[in-house]
């Protein structure tokens, strides 16, 4: 049996029958670690050593009540500081340092036991849709390793998908959980904003930014948002929620759904086999008994420029504290102002120095009413638009990205392609809501393709009950 395959669930119940042990789960996922690294490239650092002696400790004090996450190997994105371990958001900017705390979704995986198999792989400050603007190498999709996995997300996706992990942390700020989920197969949860700690995320995007799950099934995302989720008080945006047990977010729908199609959402901009995948899910779900409604979101048509407009402008704040003098890298010199730029110069990869410079052009004199003031107006109003279809409805579906996954390195030179794979995702981070990609099968390339569903703010049981019962269908 290849253990790495399985899940959070079935593993936590071999462990319990005895079936199984951790150090049995630890040494299979290493060795797919050690296997597919040279050609998948999903982490930046492994703790292997540690994981085994984690491993062994734990088996020795292992009672009969155990957490569902115990002996859990699981990797966490590299903008997510755990101390003792370089974080460096895959940027050479941060080569070398290492944090003196842990983020609370780290202490909290400790906590319940969970085993850290290392630092996965993602765009550099989580600022790419593909996972190939990394200092330390593209990371390849585990299902063709020609294609891209998607980003920024790229690494923990990748582990999950080809057993290097059996789930793994992820930040979402314009869709970096949900998009990877896509393109390598596997369940992307984004939550609502404030209702996991951000403490310990490293900042890209202060408003959009969440941490996220990837996972092999819904149930496993559950699992992780039930455990991880809730009241910080470390992170001023954190939200007073009281969440159920995991086995309460994932149960058989008795009530059938009204579920929103946004027309926004299923038009000739859909790549075709996306666009029928999504259909046949449509049919099947009415099949089912559910409720379908086409509804209009007519203010997403501004999502991407306003996305952008804000993250970008965000990015320009936030990584001006990388300048070489407090950690980190930093370039030699008797000048302070040459030191500082030859530091962000040689620091900063291309697509980093694009954001910041275009951040700082909106927040600049004279733009900034025009550009970045403008964008938080929209930004208003495409939650405005949420806000009245979900008087309706209770979940939105459509494709979680217009493309399948595409090549290595044929659309670097374009990043406006690139910025528009983005366009099916950036409206729930705008507007703060829950948001998860389920697996939909393959296209006629062997390629995978996801479904997004959406939930209202602060629903996330519903929307992950939703996702678990959509799973049903497509796997039945």
């Amino acid at each position: 049996m290849e253990l790495a395959r399985l899940t959070i669930h079935e593993l936590q119940n071999g462990l319990k029958k005895r079936e199984i042990t951790i150090a049995d789960i630890v040494r299979d996922v290493f060795k797919n670690i050690q296997k597919k690294e040279p050609q998948v490239n999903a982490y930046i650092s492994v703790f292997e050593e540690e994981a085994i002696e984690r491993a062994v400790e734990l088996e020795n004090n292992m009672g009969s009540e155990i957490s569902v996450l115990y002996g859990i190997p699981i990797g966490v994105k590299d903008n997510i500081v755990t101390r003792g371990h370089e974080t460096t958001c895959a940027s050479k900017i941060l080569l070398g340092y290492i944090p003196p705390y842990n983020a609370t979704v780290v202490e909290k995986l400790i906590s319940n036991g969970a085993i850290i198999t290392g630092k996965t792989n993602m765009d550099e400050f989580a600022m790419g849709s593909s996972g190939e603007y990394s200092y330390f190498g593209p990371t390849r999709n585990p299902i063709n390793t020609e294609y891209v996995p998607g980003g920024s997300s790229s690494g923990s996706a990748a582990a999950v998908a080809a057993g290097e992990a059996i789930a793994a942390l992820g930040s979402d700020t314009g869709g970096s959980v949900r998009l990877p989920a896509a393109f390598c197969g596997v369940v992307g949860f984004k939550p609502t904003y404030g209702t996991i700690s951000r403490y310990g995320l490293i900042a890209f995007a202060s408003s959009l930014d969440q941490i996220g799950f990837l996972t092999k099934d819904v149930t496993d995302a559950a699992i992780l948002y039930s455990l991880l989720g809730g009241f910080d008080p470390h992170d001023s945006t954190s939200f007073e929620i009281e969440l159920p047990h995991w086995s309460e977010m994932v149960k058989e729908q008795k009530v059938k759904l009204k579920i929103g199609v946004p027309k926004e959402f299923m038009n000739e901009k859909v790549n075709p086999e996306i666009f029928k995948k999504v259909e046949d899910f449509i049919s099947e779900a009415e099949r089912y008994g559910h409720e379908i409604k086409e509804i209009s979101l007519p203010h997403s048509e501004y999502a991407i420029e306003t996305y952008y407009l804000i993250a970008m402008s965000e990015a320009s704040s936030n990584l001006a504290r990388y300048d070489g003098v407090r950690y980190g890298y930093r370039v030699e010199s008797d000048d302070l102002e040459e030191m500082y730029v030859k530091t962000r110069t040689e620091g900063f990869g291309p697509e980093v120095k694009r954001r910041i410079m275009m951040g700082t052009f909106a927040l600049s004199s004279g733009y900034y009413d025009a550009y970045y003031l403008t964008a938080t107006k929209v930004r208003r109003l495409i939650k405005g638009d949420f806000i009245d279809a979900f008087k309706e409805i209770d979940v939105i579906i459509g494709p979680t990205s217009p493309e399948p996954p595409f090549k290595l390195g044929e659309k670097l030179s374009d990043p406006i392609f690139l910025y528009m794979t983005d366009v099916l995702t950036v409206t729930s981070n705008l507007a703060g809501l829950p948001s998860i990609s389920i697996p939909l099968g393959f296209n006629s390339k062997g390629l995978p393709i996801g479904l997004q569903v959406i939930g209202n703010a602060f629903e996330d049981v519903k929307l992950l009950n939703a996702a678990y019962n959509f799973e049903r269908i497509i796997n039945s």
